[in-house]
């Protein structure tokens, strides 16, 4: 759940909050620049944007979770490689084209690694790659080699929110969060929009702190923010070929208490992955799905994302419609399927903070059905616009609330729970996905 509850009456006051958010830690900066070039899969030109994070000074202190998609991208391999180096000192972001199984993708992704290696000063293996984009194009790795220098001579040490504005693609605004903690502070910045539904780690996420913070309590810490947070997230239940998300610590400040670091990354992290939802690609309602006294964590997860994932459930949510009984046929459905000795006799649902089902039966009259609707009326980001040319476009890029549709769902046979957001289904989504390559 967000750390905050905010409402934003325009795009330049959520500007200047995000502003506000984005300043850098101690010990880094960050750039970026754009090109245009020309994909060798597709006879159409494309524009590309690439961001460098880097450090003062390579750091031994760093984390890193990635994807569980069988088919990872080239920088999840190299990625990957990166976590036995003894020191890290940048990240380099590319769009447009997320090198997944393309050809010589690996070898393309470390040539880009020494490049910025040489103009920032450091080993390639100091560098980690992160893509995203069109899955299966190769890197222009000329052009992006040829624009290394201008990225480079961009960089600041002010603030972040240039970055978190070039790592977009289908993303309709920036997304940035922090939290301080004595004199030092986590800030971090994440893309992503659609094929969301992390396992691991969720879409491109980097974390940047100037607390103190040894390797090996970092590498302890980030899964344990990660797996509440972005882990509990559906968009449209696909897991990426490139999921990333990097913490990296400049060690300019003492961290005075473990805990309140530990804190301060978990709310971060929450901040970020509901920021992603709210984001995601034609979302009108972001859906929170709280499963309560379930016999374990994990099926409460799952039944959570069963509900969110169901395209009856968010059609229904796009709709403001208060269809209950899709609700009670996506809890029956999972637990037919994967959890046939579960006792529902006794669970609970409600909408809004009204009960909609308990004892066996459905509780619903003209008035609650009224109360519903409104709840779904108040938790929407904007309405459909009329499609131009046949296509649908989302009306805003800001996010004018941070409400959501609450959904509670008590299965009073246990003690765990989790809780789970996802979102609804529209017009502006299949839009999107129609024409994203073409």
């Amino acid at each position: 759940m967000a750390s905050t509850d905010l409402t934003f009456p325009s795009r330049e006051a959520h500007r200047a909050w995000l502003a506000s958010q984005a300043v850098l830690p101690k010990g880094f900066r960050a750039g970026s620049t754009s090109f245009e070039f020309m994909p060798a899969e597709v006879s159409k030109p494309a524009a590309m944007n690439l961001t460098l994070l880097a450090l003062d000074r390579p750091t031994p202190d760093f984390a890193a979770v990635f994807t569980r998609n069988a088919f990872p991208g080239a920088p999840v391999v190299i990625g990957r490689r990166r976590l036995d180096e003894p020191t890290l000192g940048a990240v380099v972001v590319n769009t447009k084209t997320s090198n997944v199984r393309a050809p010589d993708g690996v070898a393309m992704a470390e040539r880009l690694c020494a490049g910025v290696g040489a103009a920032l000063g450091m080993a390639p293996t100091q560098v980690l790659p992160s893509s995203t984009g069109v899955i299966g194009w190769r890197l222009p790795i000329e052009a992006m080699l040829a624009a290394v220098p201008a990225a480079a001579s961009s960089m600041g040490k002010a603030s972040l929110l240039d970055a978190a504005q070039s790592i977009m693609t289908t993303d309709l605004y920036p997304k940035v969060r922090r939290a301080a903690v004595g004199q030092g502070s986590i800030v971090g910045i994440a893309k992503g929009a659609g094929m969301i539904e992390p396992n691991l780690a969720t879409m491109l996420v980097y974390l940047l702190t100037d607390l103190a913070m040894p390797r090996a309590t970092l590498r302890r810490l980030l899964p344990a923010a990660v797996d509440p947070s972005f882990n509990c997230i559906s968009i449209d239940t696909d897991t990426s070929t490139s999921d990333t998300v990097v913490l990296l610590s400049s060690g300019a400040v003492p961290c005075p208490d473990e805990e309140a670091f530990a804190q301060a990354l978990s709310t971060v992290c929450h901040d970020l992955a509901e920021d992603v939802v709210r984001n995601g690609e034609g979302v009108h309602h972001v859906v929170r799905v709280a499963v309560t006294r379930a016999p374990a964590e994990r099926l409460a997860r799952a039944l959570g994302k069963a509900v969110i994932n169901s395209p009856l459930v968010k059609t229904a949510m796009c709709g403001n419609d208060p269809n209950v009984g899709r609700i009670l046929m996506a809890i029956g459905k999972y637990a037919g399927m994967h959890a046939p000795q579960l006792n529902l006799q006794d669970t609970r649902v409600s909408l809004g903070g009204r009960t909609i089902f308990e004892n066996g039966s459905f509780r619903l009259d003209p008035a609650v059905e009224a109360e519903l609707v409104a709840h779904l009326e108040h938790a929407a980001l904007y309405a459909s616009a009329a499609p131009a040319n046949g296509v649908f476009r989302p009306r805003i890029d800001f996010p004018p609330h941070e409400r959501c549709v609450e959904l509670a769902i008590d299965l009073a046979v246990g003690t765990a729970g989790a809780t789970v957001l996802g979102a609804d289904l529209t017009h502006e989504y299949i839009s999107e996905n129609a024409d994203y390559r073409t």
